[in-house]
């Protein structure tokens, strides 16, 4: 088989998530989390979630089930992530007293069990918060400011098609930003260890620290690239939208339009885009390949360059999920 950085044909249902310290990794053997302590130990362990569409079989169906996957992959990643903080010692340190504020060892005295509840609970709340003032809101206010200040209101029935294009604005931007933070760019650094590791297995190679090195760390079915492919069929549906309802481009209905675009438009987006997304990574062809283009060159962002003992955690955590012989039917081959 070729070395070449591209995927082969033999794609497998494999997908995954970074980590603090390590990776989330889905595959045909459930699902399970790597992450390095401390100690620079590797510990494996599985993660269970029951999926509903495994009880309630039409949330199965195309379409919809993007709409379940997407907000079960927001709820696992979660628990996951405060799991890899445990076990990576991020929460120790921020427990321990010598390294506490005075105002969080004050909390902490008087608050006790019941503060680390309260603290996820208002920064859940708030992530939901800030996420629809600066992905929804926002775009739909800067575009009323700018047709009226700038074009006279000229722009009035083009509006769900800027404000798409707004939103990508401030997602590039946004991503710039956190990128910088030395944290979350280990977090992105694993990001890239997770893509290659996964293209290692689909292009039938043993899972090594040297093959999984000279992949790519760029991959189709990323999250990334969900997003723009969210963002695109947002533009598409959402001037559908505003055409077939005219009032909603009035300015006297914006908290209406802002309404219609999370509980209607957002979920018939999602689901056309899971499908796509899905379409994408089994197949390579001309239409893919320029749909997908925006969310790749935004995986330049959001993935980095691994190191050696970052990408030993991903094989670590894809070995524990594909077939048990995998690695000897590639050896053989």
């Amino acid at each position: 088989m070729s070395k070449k950085n591209s995927c082969s044909a033999n794609l497998a249902s494999v997908g995954g998530q970074a980590l603090i310290e390590g990776v989330m990794m889905n595959g045909p053997r459930g699902s399970v989390i790597s992450v390095r302590k401390k100690d620079k130990e590797i510990v494996t362990e599985p993660v269970s979630f029951p999926h509903v569409r495994d009880k309630v079989k039409f949330l199965g169906w195309p379409f919809i089930r993007g709409v379940v996957n997407y907000v079960e992959t927001m709820i696992l990643g979660y628990k996951t992530l405060m799991r890899s903080a445990e076990l990576s010692g991020q929460l120790e340190d921020e427990e321990d007293p010598e390294k506490m504020s005075k105002l969080d060892r004050w909390l902490s005295d008087h608050m006790g069990p019941k503060l680390m509840g309260v603290l996820t609970g208002a920064a859940s709340v708030l992530a939901i918060l800030l996420g629809v003032f600066l992905f929804v809101y926002l775009p739909t206010f800067l575009m009323d400011l700018v047709d009226e200040h700038l074009f006279g209101g000229v722009l009035k029935n083009y509006h769900a098609l800027f404000e798409c294009l707004i939103r990508a604005l401030i997602i590039v931007l946004y991503m710039l930003a956190v990128s910088k933070m030395k944290d979350i760019h280990r977090v992105f650094m694993y990001h890239g260890a997770e893509h290659k590791s996964i293209f290692c297995y689909e292009r039938g190679l043993p899972l090594t620290v040297e093959n999984v090195r000279s992949c790519k760390r760029f991959h189709p079915r990323c999250g990334t690239s969900f997003i723009f492919v969210i963002i695109i069929v947002s533009m598409i549906v959402s001037s559908v939208v505003s055409v077939l309802f005219p009032v909603l481009n009035d300015s006297a209905y914006r908290l209406l339009w802002i309404a219609v675009k999370i509980f209607v438009i957002l979920p018939v987006v999602t689901g056309i885009s899971y499908e796509f997304i899905k379409y994408a990574g089994r197949h390579d062809n001309l239409f893919t390949k320029i749909v997908s283009a925006p969310g790749l060159w935004m995986q330049r962002i959001t993935t980095a360059e691994p190191t050696d003992d970052m990408i030993e955690v991903a094989i670590a955590s894809i070995r524990a999920v594909v077939p048990e012989d995998q690695d000897a039917q590639k050896q053989e081959e």
